[in-house]
């Protein structure tokens, strides 16, 4: 009866959770190259544009704080829905809204909502699974996160020429549309009621202090939102680097950006095979290895101005680390708390968005033409991401089997059959 859950998930099933994950990536990337046109319609300036950005990774992160433990506490299927519904209206605010202030808000609560799916799609995955087709499983959805990389500047390109940025809205709209009916048709309730948590509030926070109290969990987040700094650095400064200091055409940048996507999915999902046959922790160490040597390479070239493809090698190694850190450390923080899943979860998406996103507008305080802020930015903050795992990580964990999902009653195997 242990693997009765795992035996029960469906390819259906897998598919709409990894979808749930493309709400982060399709929501910036697609929208990033109307910026500009925004920025002249609304009359507005560059920096009250940029903060459409920042509001939803914001958003991002803090919807993902909030629906973590409301998930726990209230199943994983209500919350999804609730919050893809709330992203398909607020996508349509957004391409309705005639004032910077206007969308500014609008763009938070989009990621409020999307932040549910993200968080969720983490946590029914400990749900249903266990050992290394856990960690196979987090390295499918940085797969998938890659994937949507690639897709979106893409997409956005070819939308660019038949729509204004209205446009583009609807389209997150009618994306998030789809991802709703896959829900509402595909996805079962991952927790069983007498699995979830109970107490509101007050059991909450002692919930979160549980997971404070645990230092191997604090370096997992910590790890998770320093390299997050790289690699927001990287999307923010990355287009300023090659086309403005190396003289690239947008559709080199693509090629150079899409190269970069395509090394972000192949390392996570080698990422997420290597923890399966080796270890978390040695999957870890190669992950901050790649970043470091990759952020040490962006600081070299700045410096001592090195030619382009030391540039490009050098943000392929570094964003490929950072895939490859990420499965370990999902499955690290992960691991321990069955009974908390999404809470768990909800501390890995707001160091993820919200410590990265306030970080990377610092590339940008040297200028459009000087690549020495990226490299500083990203090498400080992959040496602190050693520093924490040497400080907290290292030597803690020992390599054991994750704990099973939750056994499923013969009333429960019976609802998830049908």
């Amino acid at each position: 009866m242990s693997n009765t859950r795992e035996q029960a998930v469906g390819r259906p099933l897998a598919v709409v959770l990894c979808l749930l994950t493309v709400f982060g990536p399709i929501s910036m990337d697609l929208y990033l190259p109307v910026l500009p046109a925004l920025t002249t319609e609304l009359h507005t300036a560059t920096s009250a544009a940029q903060l459409t950005v920042t509001a939803c990774l914001l958003g991002l992160a803090v919807g993902q704080v909030v629906a973590g433990p409301l998930s726990d506490r209230f199943g994983r299927r209500r919350p999804v829905l609730v919050g893809v519904v709330a992203y398909v209206v607020t996508s349509v605010l957004c391409a309705l809204s005639p004032t910077i202030p206007a969308l500014v808000a609008a763009r938070f609560v989009q990621g409020l909502a999307g932040g549910v799916g993200i968080v969720i799609s983490q946590a029914a995955g400990r749900d249903l699974y266990s050992g290394g087709k856990l960690v196979r499983y987090y390295g499918r959805l940085t797969v998938i996160a890659g994937l949507a990389a690639v897709v979106g500047p893409v997409l956005g390109g070819q939308l660019a020429s038949v729509t204004d940025w209205r446009g583009f809205f609807v389209v997150l709209a009618g994306i998030g549309a789809l991802i709703l009916l896959a829900c509402v048709f595909v996805f079962r309730e991952t927790l069983p009621e007498r699995h979830r948590t109970t107490g509101g509030l007050v059991q909450t926070g002692r919930d979160f202090a549980r997971l404070l109290s645990d230092r191997v969990l604090l370096g997992t987040v910590g790890v998770t939102g320093l390299v997050s700094v790289a690699l927001f650095a990287y999307l923010a400064g990355a287009t300023y680097v090659l086309q403005d200091i190396y003289g690239l055409s947008p559709q080199e940048y693509s090629f150079a950006f899409g190269l970069n996507s395509l090394g972000f999915m192949l390392f996570g999902f080698t990422g997420g095979r290597l923890c399966e046959r080796w270890s978390e922790q040695g999957t870890l160490v190669v992950g901050l290895v790649m970043c470091l040597t990759g952020a040490g390479g962006l600081l070299a070239s700045a410096v001592f101005h090195l030619p382009v493809i030391a540039v490009i090698l050098s943000l392929l190694t570094m964003v490929s680390g950072v895939a490859t850190i990420t499965p370990p450390t999902t499955s690290l923080a992960m691991a321990n708390y069955p009974d908390i899943a999404g809470t768990a979860s909800s501390l890995l998406g707001l160091a993820r968005f919200g410590v990265g996103g306030l970080a990377a507008p610092l590339v940008g305080l040297g200028g459009s033409h000087d690549a020495l802020p990226l490299g500083l930015v990203t090498v400080t903050a992959t040496l602190l991401a050693c520093v924490v795992y040497l400080a907290a990580i290292r030597g803690r964990t020992t390599r054991t089997p994750i704990a099973a999902p939750p056994v499923l009653t013969l009333s429960e195997e019976k609802t998830w059959s049908s």
